[in-house]
């Protein structure tokens, strides 16, 4: 977001989210980190953090009671898995470069640098904000219908492809399923020093190794051992 040009950018910024904000200094807010405020003292609006409470908490009763009514058979467990994985970092960060909200953020010029992960969870963030912000000046239903628009569709791909396991799970559902095998893994080499190890792990069908992982932890890495499985099984897009 241009400094010059804010005003012009929330007018934008609003057609995007398809929302008309009552008071744009919510949505200021929204986008605003909190590193932007430190330099320039002369802001008078808030940063994020408070609207990013507030909208993953609107964010959680959204999706739950949307799953509550879509799977009435699933119970409490799944249920949770399923929500976890529709709403973690990866899906919010996606759904925020989908919409482009990364164009008008408000950072500081180190922040602005940072890529991968770093990135991630502050467009994550931010789209909590957003729900916050969109909440905050429009209402529940509002919000639940900017959520639904950009999340919703995601679900019965995460049903299908049993996203809301993790790769070790999946892998050992689908190997018992379809091979009548259970997985296993064997640490294949440790390097670095103590405090900085670096783990490969491969992950084995009975004599076959159908995959390998690194990892700074054996968790780590047999994480990504089964992932690379998975797919050089064919058992996953």
């Amino acid at each position: 977001m241009s400094e010059r040009n804010i005003e012009a950018d929330l007018l934008s910024l609003q057609e995007l989210l398809g929302v008309t904000f009552k008071d744009s200094t919510q949505l200021l807010s929204a986008v605003t980190h909190r590193s932007y405020l430190n330099e320039h003292k002369e802001a008078t609006w808030e940063h994020n953090e408070r609207l990013e409470f507030l909208g993953d908490a609107v964010l959680e009763l959204v999706v739950t009671d949307y799953l509550f009514s879509k799977y009435p058979e699933k119970p409490e467990g799944e249920l949770t898995a399923i929500r976890a994985a529709l709403v973690n970092t990866n899906s919010l960060a996606a759904a925020s470069e989908i919409l482009g909200v990364n164009k008008y953020l408000l950072m500081s010029k180190g922040e602005s640098k940072d890529e991968g992960r770093a990135r991630q969870y502050i467009l994550a963030n931010v789209f909590e904000s957003c729900i916050g912000a969109i909440y905050l000046d429009q209402g529940y239903d509002t919000a639940r219908t900017f959520i639904a628009a950009r999340l919703f569709g995601n679900t019965e791909n995460i049903v299908k492809k049993r996203l809301w396991q993790d790769a070790k799970s999946r892998l050992q559902e689908l190997a018992q399923e379809r091979a009548s095998i259970t997985p296993t893994y064997d640490t294949l080499s440790q390097d670095g020093p103590d405090h900085d190890r670096l783990f490969t792990v491969g992950v084995f069908l009975r004599h076959e190794k159908v995959g390998e992982g690194k990892g700074r932890s054996k968790q780590e890495a047999e994480q990504q051992a089964a992932q690379a499985g998975l797919m050089n099984k064919g058992w996953e897009d």
